[in-house]
């Protein structure tokens, strides 16, 4: 009993110790992939922005001609004049324009008053009341006047508290999952915005140079998430193919249905951009607007089935291969049916009220989804389903074949 004794104090510390080496084992690789990846979105945005950085030039191009055209903050503090109406037909809409004294609040023209012109109807703009926040656009023409007026409101305060709040209960909820979670969400972020639409208005592949950041998107917040852990290489893995497969069933169904980018309904100022010198691929749009849309529903079902098969194989370390990949299967099957409802109808939800001008026109529902627009966001749902529900397998297959390779002790 003695001696077991002795055995047992002595076990017990080389058991923490390899438990402890692991863990830093798989530490050192984390920190490792964190740190390539932050020296390469460093490089990246120093690379795409570099004109701007070391010259002072504009970056991309510029539409406004001899104009300089800038976006200023600015306060309302005088309502010169108002002509306002209601439009009934319209759903009681405002109508009209206000004359208004604004106090700039950035920029050049910051402490300056400057008089201002807002308009407004029942597609653009709002009227505003003394003391509120808007963005105004001032251009400068080649003569020297100024000419300013309301761009939009200023509804950043508000945004901004909804964002606290939405922070705020993924940290109550999550907890330190959570925490990583929003540094994932700031992370993709600032990918969409400072490098990958600067790159693609810079002329840089769309289709392409989309894949690639969200495929480093998925990389980076994994790793946050969980690691280098089997579990988030898993992920990872099924992940990327199931962007891949959702790319590829996009770009031959886009080719049959004679459908791109240019047809999207937001390309008509695309195009006017092309027209003022931007070299930016509008044919690609279509596919990456896919690729970025089902990123998300792909990384949550892949993390969900490699996640439980970790439990899976925690609970029963003796499952095989085959046992395992059977197990994800099954829990993907479930997953199945919410996921392809959420990303179909959220699609088409974005057309919603195109469809209704389309149903009130009379239009059957196979001219209807014959049109252009329907088309587009039916394929861009469908697509990015298929590359979800693909991943399933996918993520499993490689899941199970990662736990498999470790013998669990008897």
């Amino acid at each position: 009993m003695k001696n077991n004794g002795k055995n047992q104090a002595k076990a017990m510390p080389c058991g923490s110790l390899s438990s402890w080496l692991k863990k830093m084992h798989n530490d050192k690789y984390t920190i490792i992939i964190l740190a390539i990846s932050f020296v390469v979105f460093v490089v990246a945005i120093l690379w795409i922005h570099s004109e701007d950085i070391f010259h002072g030039e504009n970056e991309i191009f510029n539409p406004y001609g001899d104009e300089i055209v800038e976006f200023e903050k600015a306060k309302v503090v005088e309502i010169q004049n108002a002509d306002i109406s209601i439009d009934e037909v319209a759903d009681y809409a405002y109508v009209g324009s206000q004359d208004l004294t604004v106090i700039i609040k950035s920029g050049q023209y910051k402490g300056e008053s400057m008089t201002a012109y807002n308009y407004f109807g029942a597609y653009y703009g709002v009227p505003v009341e003394v003391g509120d926040g808007v963005t105004l656009t001032i251009k400068t023409h080649a003569d020297g006047t100024t000419y300013a007026s309301v761009y939009e409101v200023n509804r950043i305060p508000i945004l901004t508290v909804f964002l606290l709040l939405f922070f705020l209960v993924v940290l109550i909820v999550g907890r330190m999952t959570g925490l990583r979670s929003m540094v994932g969400l700031i992370l993709t972020f600032v990918c969409l915005f400072v490098i990958l639409i600067p790159l693609l208005l810079k002329g840089a592949p769309t289709i392409l140079t989309t894949f690639i950041t969200c495929a480093y998107i998925a990389l980076v917040s994994f790793t946050i998430l969980g690691g280098i852990h089997r579990k988030t290489i898993s992920a990872f893995m099924g992940t990327v193919s199931g962007m891949l497969l959702a790319m590829v069933f996009a770009m031959i169904v886009q080719r049959i249905a004679k459908i791109d980018g240019l047809r999207l309904e937001d390309s008509e100022p695309l195009i006017q951009l092309k027209y003022a010198g931007s070299v930016i691929k509008i044919r690609g749009l279509l596919v990456a607007g896919i690729i970025i849309s089902a990123l998300g529903a792909i990384m949550d079902v892949a993390m969900s089935i490699s996640s439980s098969l970790e439990e899976v194989h925690a609970a029963n370390p003796f499952l095989t291969r085959d046992k395992l990949f059977k197990a994800g299967m099954n829990i993907g099957r479930d997953l199945v049916g919410t996921m392809t409802n959420t990303l179909i109808l959220a699609f088409l939800g974005s057309e919603f009220t195109l469809m209704i001008f389309l149903y009130a026109r009379e239009l059957t529902f196979y001219h209807m989804f014959s049109t252009a627009f329907i088309s587009l966001e039916t394929i861009s749902g469908i697509s990015a389903s298929i590359g979800m529900v693909l991943a399933i397998p996918l993520t499993a297959f490689v899941s199970s074949a990662l736990i498999s390779r470790s013998k669990p002790r008897k």
